[in-house]
């Protein structure tokens, strides 16, 4: 068997039970504790002690003096242990003394030489005075006597260090406006990219940027800077979202959707919560959750937003009515998002997938109408978005994919089944690493439409290249067991 790696928590409960069992104090841990592994006092004898973080926080908030309250958690004690080092928290005497009870030592045990050149002399003087009475014998008979109390001098001078520790704490910050501004730009390039690159490797871009974002987060800044890591983050998380879907993962799509949407809540931030919606709308729209794609949709559509998202909201509103077989409101909806894309003022503020220019509207359109049971218009509307798409410096190849598919459903449906297999070679010529959920699914309704009026040869054909072109997608190939996860 493998030793435990030194410093990890089998390796502290190896050493801790060995020095129990060779009848060491808790003390002699705690010692060995910060030698071995360099650890804070304070951190050692929590360690020494075998607790976690909520548990010692936990302890300390019962252990408080009466007249001290003290509110612990872990995240606090995991300050208090790293000060002074940066993005840590001075503990007070009341939660040095209440430490101190709780992990039965002294106070003095839990400062190191660093504590003490950091700590203000009011309270060094304070510890000293209390840990010297204590320290005097007493007769066992009597209890000890109430602990000398500082003196007036003492307690302002302490109350003014404390708010200077408070102010000197609140000042800092852990990001400044120049990474908050590389931040988003490189959102908005993985936004793009995503348009036109392999999904799996974007992925694992996303999820790191993500990560680094989430540390961010969980350190300390301005507020207005919270704000917008939080806008960032949750965009991150909206488009690993998107993603998860994409690659056919709905359930994780789900999950990315709610943190996205805790960001746009913490945030504060309209255009983030519409396109946060937008995207759970997506998801439950391809896992069949039909009336939750269109709750989603018109609950974003009631935010007061800047760019394309309200015109994509609608679209996305009239796909799901249409799958539905609702006409009257799908054809409503799609009325909605031509008066959306005239009214539209302002840019995106991400883009790439998150933007819904007219070749993208058009696509909805065009599946929107072969549903209802108009080919002719789907076939223009089709036609209209290639033409467009071809005048766009970036065309997304699953956007276009679709957009080829509702053009070879709709010559389908009219008998063409050698024009439906012309407009579809561009989507049978994709990669492996680009067939995307949406498209394979999509392909798989096409070919399950292919019936006896259409049985020739092209129509046989076109069979055999879908169930071919379905079996070797990302969905199945690219995604190793829990990738999709993050």
């Amino acid at each position: 068997m493998n030793a435990p790696k030194t410093g990890s928590k089998a390796d502290r409960d190896v050493l801790r039970h060995d020095m129990t069992t060779a009848g060491c104090t808790v003390a002699d841990i705690a010692i060995e504790m910060r030698t071995r592994y360099r650890m804070r006092p304070r951190e050692a004898w929590r360690h020494a002690r075998g607790w976690t973080l909520q548990e010692t926080a936990d302890q300390i908030t019962r252990a408080a003096r009466p007249g001290e309250a003290v509110a612990a958690d872990a995240s606090l004690v995991s300050k208090w242990e790293k000060w002074p080092a940066p993005s840590s928290r001075r503990p007070s005497l009341a939660v040095l003394f209440a430490m101190a009870a709780a992990l039965e030592c002294r106070v003095t045990d839990l400062l190191d030489m660093e504590d003490r050149r950091a700590f203000p002399d009011a309270d060094l003087r304070i510890v000293s005075s209390q840990v010297a009475h204590l320290a005097q014998p007493t007769a066992v008979s009597s209890p000890p006597p109430p602990a000398p109390e500082p003196t007036h001098s003492d307690l302002v001078q302490l109350a003014a260090d404390e708010s200077a520790t408070w102010a000197q704490w609140a000042e800092a910050s852990n990001v400044g406006d120049v990474a908050l501004e590389q931040l988003m730009a490189e959102t908005r390039a993985l936004a793009v990219d995503y348009l036109t690159s392999d999904p799996v490797p974007l992925f694992v871009r996303t999820r790191a940027l993500r990560d680094r974002v989430f540390g961010l987060l969980e350190g300390h800044q301005y507020p207005r800077q919270s704000t917008d890591l939080y806008v960032v983050a949750g965009y991150l998380c909206g488009l690993l979202a998107w993603m998860s879907s994409d690659l056919g993962q709905l359930r994780d799509a789900d999950t990315q959707g709610r943190t996205a949407w805790l960001c746009a809540e913490l945030a504060g931030h309209n255009d983030l919560r519409a396109w946060v919606l937008s995207t759970r709308s997506k998801v439950a729209f391809w896992d069949g959750r039909l009336r939750e794609a269109i709750t989603f949709a018109r609950r974003g559509a009631s935010f007061r937003t800047m760019g394309s998202v309200q015109v994509l909201l609608a679209c996305q509103e009239a796909d799901a009515w249409s799958d539905l077989g609702a006409e009257q409101e799908a054809l409503t909806a799609l009325g909605r998002a031509e008066d959306a894309c005239s009214a539209a003022t302002g840019e995106d503020e991400v883009g790439g997938i998150f933007t819904c220019h007219r070749a993208r509207q058009e696509n909805y359109a065009a599946a929107v109408q072969l549903r209802i049971g108009r080919p002719a218009d789907a076939l223009r509307a089709a036609d209209n978005a290639l033409a467009l798409l071809s005048t766009q410096r970036v065309r997304a190849y699953g956007t276009e994919a679709q957009i080829h598919i509702s053009q070879a459903a709709a010559r389908l449906t009219t008998g063409e089944a050698e024009g439906a297999l012309e407009a579809l070679m561009p989507v049978l010529a994709l990669p492996p690493d680009q067939r995307l959920a949406p498209v394979t699914k999509r392909l798989n309704e096409l070919s399950s439409g292919i019936g006896q009026p259409h049985s020739g040869t092209a129509a046989v054909g076109l069979r055999a290249a879908i169930e071919e072109f379905c079996v070797n997608s990302v969905p199945r190939n690219a995604l190793s067991p829990g990738a999709g996860s993050a």
